[in-house]
């Protein structure tokens, strides 16, 4: 059964195929069956370039129990690389204003 279940969103940065790296516009977010992986039903994440040729794509394809792991495996990066950013930010404007005192 097919499920429908598709999400798309914008996406910047780049993707290899081969020995070449293309850039990225899209990302795409579905639930169904496997086409390549000897599973059933997936979870398939594509990044693909819109402007470029079919093959500007990079897949995966993951059990639902590997997406929740790499989704929670996100969630940890992404907290900490934005106390990072913050970190950065913060040490700046206190060397900024420092410098103006």
């Amino acid at each position: 059964m097919c499920t429908s279940i598709i999400e798309i969103a914008r996406a910047e940065g780049m993707a290899k195929r081969g020995d070449e790296w293309f850039p990225l516009s899209r990302s795409v977010v579905a639930y169904d069956h496997a086409r390549h992986a000897p599973l059933g039903d997936v979870i398939t994440l594509d990044f693909i370039n819109t402007d470029l040729d079919p093959g500007a794509r990079a897949g995966i394809e993951l059990t639902l129990e590997t997406a929740k792991e790499l989704r929670a495996a996100l969630d940890r990066a992404i907290t900490a690389a934005e106390f990072e950013e913050a970190e950065v930010r913060g040490k700046g404007v206190v060397r900024n204003f420092v410098r103006a005192a």
